[in-house]
């Protein structure tokens, strides 16, 4: 990032919410979207139709704002992810670490896991982190290692994680809830953003930034990662906590997102490829592009998903791998053909 490309970054960061809240099944003005902003924040006396004022600030804008934080923290977590297995497919949700995070979320809300203690984002980063410890393992005993077998065996044990986590969770719903529960549930793990109201903009947000804050502060580590952890160790990085950290700070910000949104699929594996191409691999700059990105991208997707069937709203999960199934099959041809 530098002097000259900052004026458009933070035009990006302005303008893709403000898109947000104006384009849908009924398109609103800009010019009102930001009148409306104006009136709530304010107090600017601008004339505007109290249905749209509602639409805008009740509805649209946080959508949009949870949406570009779901973005920004799922497109890092990827990122951060694919540097330290060195693995092209690895994503929060192949890997299974959504799955987990889903079964969390489900334990506490619906078995009462923690007795009305535990939040729904504990219960979530307690899931993901379980999952990732486990598609890990497994992929060690299956004799995963570096080069193309390693990053097929870590992609199957995410495969296995996935139904594993899946499989609990549908359990817990079919034992534990009933039938309004279980509909508004399973509509929520394909990925939904109808729910979400500005309560839940503060806790995305946060979870967005201390990732980016967190990936920032070890950019020189990630970039020494790219060669491998050996290498690392050998220009001094302290390989064991660094991993540690920046895995508990993705494990969160996947977490908080599912806890919200429920699982997103594919935003970490495609946006930071797309990033890549655009600023290349130095994480100096690929950091913040990846999370401009996913911003961008789910934000257009939420949009997608609200005109693409007239009348209805799509889950967004269903967007993200109508995009996101045809990167893979290109990403997965690519790494066989470099391994």
């Amino acid at each position: 990032m530098t002097l000259r490309t900052l004026p458009l970054i933070l035009g990006l960061i302005v303008v893709a919410p403000l898109l947000g809240a104006a384009l849908g099944e009924t398109p609103i003005p800009p010019a009102t979207v930001w009148k409306a902003l104006a009136n709530q924040l304010w107090d600017a006396g601008h004339a505007v139709d109290p249905i749209d004022q509602g639409i805008v600030w009740a509805y649209r804008l946080p959508r949009a704002l949870v949406a570009g934080a779901c973005g920004a923290g799922l497109a890092i977590s990827g990122l951060v992810l694919q540097t330290l297995l060195r693995n092209a497919l690895a994503d929060p949700y192949l890997l299974g670490i959504s799955a987990g995070a889903s079964t969390g979320a489900v334990l506490v809300a619906v078995a009462g896991l923690g007795a009305g203690m535990l939040p729904m984002s504990a219960g979530a980063l307690i899931g993901a982190l379980t999952a990732f410890a486990l598609v890990v393992g497994l992929a060690r005993l299956s004799g995963g290692g570096p080069g193309a077998r390693g990053a097929a065996q870590i992609v199957l044990a995410g495969i296995a994680g996935s139904q594993l986590f899946n499989a609990l969770t549908s359990f817990v719903i079919a034992r534990s809830a009933n039938a309004e529960q279980a509909r508004g549930i399973m509509f929520w793990l394909m990925g939904n953003l109808s729910g979400t109201r500005w309560e839940d903009v503060g806790s995305t947000l946060t979870a967005a930034i201390v990732a980016l804050a967190v990936t920032l502060w070890h950019v020189r580590a990630l970039d020494a990662f790219a060669f491998g952890s050996d290498a690392a160790a050998g220009l001094g990085v302290p390989v064991r906590r660094v991993q540690a950290v920046l895995i508990l700070a993705t494990a969160g910000a996947t977490a908080m997102m599912v806890s919200v949104t429920g699982a997103i699929g594919f935003v970490g594996l495609v946006v930071p490829h797309a990033a890549r191409f655009l600023v290349g691999s130095r994480h100096g700059r690929l950091v913040p592009a990846t999370a401009l990105a996913g911003m961008v991208f789910l934000i257009a997707a939420d949009v997608i998903a609200r005109v693409l069937v007239p009348g209805q709203t799509l889950p967004i999960g269903v967007v993200t791998a109508l995009v996101g199934a045809p990167a893979f099959a290109v990403i997965l041809i690519r790494a066989r053909g470099s391994a």
